[in-house]
């Protein structure tokens, strides 16, 4: 490896430039998997931080509990009954399934995608 200096007065700075990191924002599930590493794995953390992979993991991660979370309370709804037909009948009853849905769905891909090392 050639690393190349720079004066800087008496002292010579070494040239280096980070990595760029993947360009992308961090919505619900990112977030809360830095936490999670953050809180519980600070080794793993700090690993990926220094090696500038956490945001590339991060925004992974992310994608994929977003989409196992779409396709797991498209399934359940469609399991469980909870339709449009629902929706126009009685609005109060279609929202408190899918609710119940989403909750429960957003636990599962806590325990599974979010949680695993």
């Amino acid at each position: 490896m050639n690393i190349t200096y720079e004066n800087n007065g008496d002292y010579l700075i070494p040239n280096i430039v980070a990595n760029p990191e993947p360009e992308g924002e961090l919505r619900k599930f990112g977030l809360m998997r830095q936490s999670y590493l953050k809180e519980w794995h600070k080794g793993i953390y700090t690993g990926m931080v220094l090696k500038g992979t956490l945001m590339e993991h991060l925004l992974t991660v992310q994608e994929r509990a977003e989409k196992a979370f779409d396709q797991l309370v498209e399934q359940m709804a469609r399991v469980e009954g909870v339709t449009e037909e629902l929706k126009a009948m009685d609005q109060m009853e279609w929202v408190r399934r899918m609710n119940n849905i989403r909750i429960r769905v957003e636990e599962i891909v806590r325990e599974q995608i979010i949680y695993r090392v």
